[in-house]
């Protein structure tokens, strides 16, 4: 006997999904099986229940039929659920009593005989039957959404968002951890394919960020606490000191000049430590803010209290120099988030065979992006470390990637950024250039023409990886070269090959930050297998998380160039606008909530809670339960010993019913 209303008038509705489950499952035997269970007054197939046919006869059948329970028996509930609940709202039902039976995934994808496949969807449909019999009519629950966005990381990824957002007349807060926002695409001295200046395409957008009326930008800052939920989070952001005063300088640089050191001692960041620069420093001259910073561990006035303090008699009485500053956290309220927070770059130390951190010659492809860099430690002429200019230059590719002992993925840029490197190194040195490869990958729009080019300009290509790269024992090599030699195995040739040159380029694998689980713990997110984070759905929700109001943009959620990060940034800012000016969002139906009168508050469900959407009342003694960041996974009910946390729609009982249908026809 099926349990609930006694006035049940349950519709079923089988699916053919054209062949897709039509193929493998008999639907006319499985309609007129439908026929049969308790409180089943109709069932229909149709050849597609998602179309607007399907979904005017599903409307149509509710209103003549006077249906107070549907179950459509078709794909995963994730695709089309909302699509049949809206459909029987519409015709006048409550939504919530809508029940999807999955017999395509479930059944006709994974069962090849037909007569067991029928067996299994009567199951599916018998369970469906008897569960949406105790479904209750809920209340749509929307949560307001506060018209204003924070974007993490000032890489050109979170510039780009930033700027698709303020120009829409949003107010965005943008966080960059360190002194100026650019990312890793300030350090660049041109872009693949076009070689157009990457400063001169992206200091404009610096700039815009910096001037723009409805964009605050926190740089020198980073975010260390996250609460709330979509509509309304409440984001703690740590503000480190420049000692200087942002709203008081003016960027005449008076103060780096004046100086006690009266050169360059200490290696700067920015150029990779290839360049040096003073305690009170720019990190580059585009910076921006164009506000400088001393560094704490250099400033002679800030370790030891022993100084002339001739900057701040430089700065005279704009009085912007600040010895005082410390520490302070901000807190601000924001409804949705962009995380945007990049890459780093793979160590190549720790594969001994190539040398790095113990040749001096041996340098990562960021480095010597700075050395082409016209605003480089060598204002753009490619030096080797004792001066003089290179002869013969090997690039080394997929350091790091595809490599089972690092990073089995490929890193998508570098065999791009190789070939850039080439042309530019062979342009400006006139050296011979080795490019040695296991797989050249070029897909992008122009990439295949530019691999074309630099072919064409002489470069050399040898596939096959790099097993060593060691000094020529006796000195200088031969033609000239400082004493390298790279031991690859030409796979072409079938030999394998000692190359003298003078500079060997790795071009590094492109990881996650090291901090990346600090942040996905942070923004409640989640990590794929290489340390990314992770999307909603590769396909139909690439820039979504599974926490609601929180987009990725750019490399932090995998490897890609700056037109795809760009492109993504833009995708990301579209999906905050439209979150924005839609004005709410509509909660989970299914969520958890906890029955007072049985809590006994022994806080087991509040740690295993993967959202964060568990707290405790120390007045009353009892969970509570944020139904804005519940997800309905269901972990607290299922660990709660006093079985006071409860589900909406996963009822004991909905379950146990589902089960009994489920085995009474398996």
């Amino acid at each position: 006997m099926i349990k609930g209303d006694k006035n049940l008038r349950i519709g079923v509705y089988v699916c053919h999904c054209g062949t897709n489950i039509a193929g493998t499952v008999d639907v006319e035997k499985l309609r007129q099986f439908a026929e049969t269970l308790p409180g089943v007054v109709l069932a229909r197939h149709y050849k597609y229940m998602c179309s607007d046919p399907g979904q005017e006869l599903l409307k149509q059948d509710i209103m003549e039929h006077g249906l107070n329970r549907v179950v459509v028996a078709a794909c995963t509930p994730s695709l089309h659920e909302e699509t049949f609940r809206r459909a029987a709202e519409q015709a006048g039902m409550n939504r919530f009593l809508v029940q999807i039976a999955n017999i395509r995934e479930q059944v006709a994808w994974v069962t090849d005989d037909a007569e067991t496949a029928l067996d299994k969807a009567k199951a599916h449909v018998a369970g469906a039957v008897r569960r949406v019999a105790l479904h209750q009519p809920l209340e749509r629950q929307f949560v307001p959404i506060l018209p204003r966005a924070l974007v993490v990381g000032g890489g050109i990824a979170g510039i780009q968002a930033a700027l698709t957002l303020a120009d829409a007349g949003k107010e965005v807060i943008l966080v960059e951890r360190e002194p100026s926002i650019g990312g890793h695409m300030a350090m660049f001295d041109k872009t693949f394919p076009t070689l157009d200046c990457a400063a001169c395409i992206l200091t404009p957008k610096m700039t815009a960020v910096k001037n723009h009326p409805n964009i605050r930008l926190l740089t020198y800052s980073e975010v260390i606490n996250v609460e709330g939920s979509v509509g309304n989070y409440r984001v703690q952001i740590r503000r480190r000191p420049r000692y200087i005063k942002e709203d008081l300088c003016i960027g005449c640089m008076q103060c780096v000049e004046a100086c006690v050191f009266t050169r360059a001692r200490f290696p700067n960041p920015f150029d990779r430590g290839l360049g040096m620069r003073k305690p009170v420093y720019i990190p580059f001259a585009q910076a921006v803010p164009p506000v400088p910073l001393i560094d704490p561990e250099a400033c002679l006035r800030l370790k030891q209290g022993k100084c002339k303090e001739t900057c701040v008699v430089a700065c005279g009485d704009r009085g912007a120099i600040d010895f005082e500053q410390q520490v302070i956290v901000e807190e601000y309220q924001v409804g949705v988030i962009i995380v945007a927070t990049g890459y780093q770059i793979f160590d190549p130390s720790v594969i001994g065979y190539y040398g790095y951190g113990k040749l001096p010659n041996v340098y990562t492809a960021l480095e010597v992006e700075r050395l082409l860099n016209a605003g480089g430690p060598t204002s753009g002429k490619v030096l080797l470390r004792d001066g003089r200019v290179p002869k013969r230059v090997a690039i080394v590719h997929c350091v790091g990637s595809r490599d089972k002992k690092y990073h089995a993925y490929c890193s998508r840029v570098c065999c791009m950024y190789a070939l850039k490197l080439a042309h530019l190194l062979k342009e400006k040195t006139g050296a011979e250039v080795y490019n040695c490869y296991i797989d050249i990958r070029t897909p992008g729009k122009g990439f295949e023409e530019f691999y074309n080019r630099v072919q064409e300009e002489g470069v050399h290509f040898i596939r096959g990886k790099v097993a060593d790269v060691s000094p020529v024992p006796t000195g200088p090599g031969e033609n000239g070269s400082s004493g390298l030699i790279i031991t690859v195995e030409d796979t072409l040739l079938g030999e394998v090959r000692k190359i003298p040159v003078d500079m060997v380029v790795l071009a590094v694998a492109l990881e996650p930050q090291a901090d990346a689980d600090n942040v996905r713990r942070m923004f409640g997110i989640s990590c794929s297998t290489e340390g990314f984070f992770l999307e909603k759905h590769p396909k139909l929700a690439p820039v979504n998380t599974a926490s609601d109001g929180v987009f990725l943009a750019g490399a932090c959620q995998g490897p890609k160039d700056i037109p795809d990060t760009v492109a993504q940034a833009d995708a990301a800012a579209a999906k905050a606008l439209a979150l924005i000016d839609a004005g709410q969002i509509e909660l989970e139906p299914n969520t958890a909530w906890i029955d007072e009168e049985m809590c006994s508050g022994c806080k087991t469900c509040i740690p295993l809670c993967p959202f964060n959407a568990i707290s405790r009342d120390e007045e009353r003694q009892i969970a509570v339960i944020d139904e804005a960041l519940c997800k309905g996974c269901g972990t607290c009910v299922a660990a709660c010993p006093s079985g006071a946390a409860k589900q909406k729609l996963f009822g004991f009982e909905q379950i146990d019913e589902e089960l009994e249908g489920i085995l009474s026809y398996v």
